[in-house]
């Protein structure tokens, strides 16, 4: 049985937007190319930092929603802390409750979209 995870990890604010693209591309790949499923993606842009990371105080945020094995997270996280346009990042195992919840804020914002035009 395959478990769901939720990974966001910051990119350095320097970065094109090609360049976050295809970081992006990499870290979807690492998690197809292990047989996981790729659930939800956002790509929540440039933010402001809490405090700086690498004296940087802005990042590109992304999130991406997966389902997959334990040894899946070992290889993305492996290749998180390999790659130098990461500055920060986080996984972790969603129980069924973050699952609902997650599905719910998707509806909602689905629907506000919808509203709006």
């Amino acid at each position: 049985m395959l478990n769901q995870y939720e990974t966001v990890f910051i990119a350095t604010p320097v970065l094109s937007e090609i360049q976050m693209k295809e970081a992006v591309q990499k870290f979807k790949k690492v998690i197809t190319d292990s047989e996981g499923m790729i659930v939800h993606e956002e790509n929540w842009g440039l933010k402001k930092l809490a405090y700086p990371i690498q004296k940087k105080s802005t990042g590109f945020f992304y999130l991406i929603e997966f389902k997959g094995s334990g040894e899946l997270i070992e290889k993305l996280e492996l290749q998180y802390r390999r790659d130098e346009r990461i500055i920060r990042f986080l996984t972790f195992k969603m129980d069924k409750f973050s699952v609902e919840y997650a599905e719910k804020k998707r509806r909602q914002r689905e629907t506000e979209k919808q509203k709006e035009e």
